[in-house]
């Protein structure tokens, strides 16, 4: 006898896909494509256009605590937990039309091959679209996703923009509402599982020549802000000696930081790719450089160690150049690993399809990982083209996006069926 999936399953369709994924990309600043950054006019048109896209799907659309964007089908069974799927719309500046995109665009056709093939799902199906997955004029990436999981906190939600505002602010320009926030906006058990397809911003899937990777785990990431600060001084009249350089003292600390990194690797990675100098005059010693360290590993405990060592280290360039240094960790999320029963749904998807397929672990943070902390999570990667990634030239074909949708359809699909 047939299973309820054999008898008839949905097939996604490549043309829709591509529609969605340009006319997504339309939302951009138009000298400076493709950036549609977190809590700018940008993201909430290309969020207006993503709701109306939901509703014509007969989703019921709304927008939680967190600023997420959500559109949900009722299931057969409305009362089981949800099956759900998404990513992020946001981009970093000047960035690509896939990172995340594609994962809602994606989310979004696989309700729509439902609707096509008139099958319902025993549980209820949501698509969202987490708030600010990228880092954002606010400092703290994943605001959404960190949201759902009950991580955002006080102190995060006072940070502040160059324009003044707060993150809270920000949040509610969004539609969400941060005075519900603190405690987890979606409680453990809700949903069954999420589902997040993603490019995978690497070159692995591409040189093996293989359709799909599902995720094992993802690292983790800690940011830390530094402020060196310094004495701002005529280029012209201070002899070398009596300067008080930030620009100096903080180019010491990076090349610090490059080193140890170095000796660490390749378990993990370092990088300063923020940096802003004061007063930024080709005639004057910068008086203040603020800069952001990032470090990723897949070990907690190397985090730990290479933070505390980074602190140290910049106290200890600042005291020698007699300067002062102020630090502080502005965001951290801890390595996680992808769920069991999700990889293995994902894997059996893409056999099904006959995907060449493999596990592979991702060096890029997500807001799967955060998902993860309440729910059972899991992610799959299609190639993109020489792993380019944060960048215009991002680009994943049509044929690619749609092994990766068919993937992440059959895998909902599978857990559908395992409705226990």
């Amino acid at each position: 006898m047939k299973t309820r999936q054999e008898l008839r399953v949905p097939t996604v369709n490549s043309e829709r896909i591509q529609n969605r994924i340009n006319k997504l990309s339309t939302f951009t600043d138009p000298d400076k494509p493709w950036s549609r950054t977190a809590f700018s006019e940008r993201h909430l048109a290309a969020r207006g256009w993503l709701a109306d896209e939901m509703c014509l799907m007969g989703m019921a659309v709304d927008i939680d605590a967190g600023g997420n964007l959500i559109g949900r089908l009722p299931g057969l069974l409305d009362q089981l937990p949800t099956l759900a799927s998404g990513s992020h719309s946001d981009t970093v500046p000047a960035g690509g039309r896939f990172d995340g995109a594609a994962g809602v665009i994606v989310a979004l056709e696989a309700a729509s091959a439902l609707r096509d093939a008139g099958h319902k799902l025993r549980h209820p199906f949501e698509v969202i679209d987490f708030l600010a997955e990228e880092p954002n004029k606010y400092g703290l990436s994943c605001v959404g996703s960190r949201a759902m999981a009950g991580e955002l906190t006080a102190a995060q939600l006072s940070y502040k923009a160059a324009d003044g505002t707060t993150l809270a602010e920000g949040i509610a320009l969004m539609g969400g509402d941060p005075k519900k926030l603190g405690s987890p906006v979606r409680v453990r058990g809700g949903i069954k599982a999420f589902l997040e397809l993603h490019i995978e911003q690497g070159r692995v899937l591409e040189n093996a020549g293989d359709d799909v990777g599902v995720v094992t785990a993802i690292v983790g990431i800690t940011r830390i802000a530094f402020e060196v600060l310094g004495r701002p001084d005529h280029a012209g009249t201070t002899p070398m000696g009596m300067r008080k350089d930030a620009m100096v003292a903080a180019s010491a600390m990076i090349v610090g930081f490059e080193r140890r990194a170095l000796e660490e690797s390749p378990a993990m990675v370092a990088t300063v790719g923020k940096l802003e100098v004061g007063p930024n005059a080709s005639n004057v010693v910068p008086g203040q450089v603020d800069f952001t360290l990032e470090i990723r590993s897949s070990s907690s405990e190397q985090l730990q160690r290479f933070a505390s060592w980074a602190q140290w280290y910049a106290t200890t360039i600042a005291s020698e150049r007699n300067l002062d240094v102020v630090s502080s960790i502005i965001g951290k999320s801890e390595p996680i690993e992808m769920d069991p029963t999700v990889q293995i749904a994902f894997c059996d998807a893409a056999a099904s399809h006959k995907f060449r397929y493999r596990s592979m672990p991702s060096g890029a943070g997500h807001d799967a990982a955060h998902v993860a902390l309440f729910a059972p999570s899991g992610m799959v990667f299609i190639p993109c083209l020489d792993g380019r990634s944060h960048c215009p030239e991002e680009f994943a074909s049509a044929d690619q996006l749609a092994r990766g949708a068919q993937t992440l359809l059959g895998a909902i699909l599978i857990l559908d069926d395992n409705h226990k």
